[in-house]
């Protein structure tokens, strides 16, 4: 028997019988409790956990320690948090999941992910239960536990558990989160820059897009003549296609660059009466609002605008008859403090400017990541261009805004990268290669040094693998090569425009 099995073994014999061990350390978890800190925790085992009330059931999973935690940091806060840690194979890290919308759960979908990679992993419901942001009114501390609050207590007793478990700290912690937890993951780099190695942050819904949403609900379906039926996507979709598709080289279904896409759908306008295939003179504005950025009154970009490729899902934002309430809680609860308020009332430059001035030091965000960056926390950005509920140029504007506040002695590209995802929506799903492992690539990067000139993505379709691309760290894009199939990464290249 050789040295080298003669060591598998002993490590193997070691590994076995720390697991009752960390069985009975998960009980004692519970002794950590405090005034303002309830812990509960038991061993999971069988690989199968129903998490609780509207939460789907999990499987696949290792045996692991579940501890559930109540934190009260304030007297009007009540959150509710949630840390798994592997009894065996552990890989000596920590990774945060985040939440999206306004909160109101715990992202168990991300948390069994990192569990199955061996993450020691956690989430929250950011300080209440429901999608509603009617917690909010009347209660301005559950403003900042939804904001950060939640997030950096979550994290703290977190890490503590984990030290308490396991005898040792993470060696590396990670944030995974896209849309509201790509904010949140953003705010704990602005606000707490010690406290992750890296941070993965998909879609941010920075809160000023509820604003936007709002403008477009004024501009595209308060007058009934100006709503285009859902029945017209297609055509719309079909049209922009044509017209800006092969600029990365190839007519394959995908707009990567949309920046350089112009339109006029003045293209599109019925010669006589209304049809399935034209738009009436007032759809027409419509359409052209819709990809237009919001301005005030002398013309300055307030918000930017939904891009050529969001067609199909323009319902989301442009579908009516009410705006979603996802985009009007911010005013009902936080801006007017009024269930009732009425959006037909919406003011863009004036209640824009209130919304601002609320979120302001609490949810905004703020592009100055020095201390993150001075840290050595890398920053994995990334946006798909087909999204319809977060404008895809607020990640770009946001990106450029890091870079300008980092300055010549902190190159941005060093830690802060941003990829762009053609026909990717909101997170996921759309005509475009939407799944990628963005966790890897953070691993190489923080661990490695190898920082990602490109990450493959994927689409499937009925089950399998139907196209491959890369994605590209913008400004730069995929373009095709001029031979190979349209289907697959290796026939395209990054580039610059």
């Amino acid at each position: 028997m050789t040295r080298r099995v003669i060591l598998a073994w002993i490590f193997a014999i070691a590994a076995m019988s720390s697991v009752p061990m960390l069985g009975q350390a998960c009980g004692r978890l519970a002794q950590r409790s405090t005034a303002t800190v309830s812990i509960t925790a038991n061993v999971i085992q069988g690989g199968m956990l129903a998490p609780g009330k509207g939460a789907k059931s999990l499987s696949g999973l290792p045996d692991f320690c579940r501890a559930t935690l109540v934190l009260h940091p304030t007297t009007d806060s009540e959150i509710h948090a949630e840390v798994w840690l592997p009894v065996s194979g552990w890989n000596g890290k920590f990774l945060a999941v985040g939440s999206g919308g306004w909160g109101g759960s715990i992202g168990y979908d991300g948390m069994a992910d990192a569990l199955r990679r061996g993450y020691a992993t956690s989430a929250t419901d950011d300080g209440h239960t429901g999608s509603s942001a009617s917690f909010i009114m009347g209660h301005p501390e559950k403003f900042i536990d939804f904001a950060y609050r939640s997030e950096r207590e979550m994290t703290v007793e977190s890490k503590d558990l984990i030290k308490e478990f396991y005898g040792r700290s993470p060696r590396y912690s990670y944030w995974n989160g896209c849309s509201g937890g790509g904010r949140e993951g953003l705010l704990q780099a602005h606000r707490y820059p010690e406290e992750f190695d890296g941070i993965i942050a998909g879609d941010p819904a920075n809160v000023r897009r509820n604003a936007w949403a709002l403008w477009l609900a004024t501009q595209t379906f308060k007058d009934p003549d100006a709503y285009i039926p859902p029945s017209k996507y297609a055509m719309i979709h079909r049209y922009v296609l044509n017209a800006c598709d092969a600029h990365d080289g190839v007519k394959d279904g995908l707009i990567s660059d949309p920046e350089s896409c112009k339109v006029d759908f003045k293209d599109l306008e019925c010669k006589s009466g209304d049809g399935l295939e034209c738009l009436t003179h007032r759809q027409v504005q419509t359409a052209q609002t819709i990809i237009s950025p919001a301005t005030d009154s002398k013309g300055k970009v307030l918000f930017s605008r939904l891009e050529p490729g969001t067609e199909l899902r323009w319902g989301r934002v442009a579908g009516g008859p009410e705006p979603a309430d996802l985009f009007l809680d911010q005013f009902r609860y936080v801006i007017f403090q009024n269930p009732n308020w009425d959006w037909h009332t919406f003011n863009l430059e004036r209640d824009s400017a209130k919304a601002n001035a609320m979120d302001k030091d609490v949810d905004d965000l703020d592009p100055d990541l020095t201390a993150f960056a001075k840290r050595g926390g890398k920053l994995l950005l990334y946006h798909g261009w087909a999204d319809q509920q977060v404008a895809p140029g607020a990640s770009v504007d946001f990106y450029r805004s890091v870079m300008q506040s980092a300055g010549d002695a902190l190159r941005a590209s060093d830690w802060a990268r941003l990829f762009m995802v053609p026909g990717m929506a909101h997170c996921s799903g759309g005509e475009g290669p939407d799944s990628f492992d963005k966790i890897s690539a953070m691993e190489q990067w923080v661990e490695e040094g190898r920082a990602p000139d490109k990450i493959i993505a994927s689409h499937r379709s009925d089950g399998k693998t139907d196209r491959t691309r890369p994605l590209c760290p913008y400004p730069q894009i995929a373009r095709y090569k001029g031979t190979g199939s349209i289907d697959s990464a290796e026939s395209f290249a990054c580039s610059a425009h």
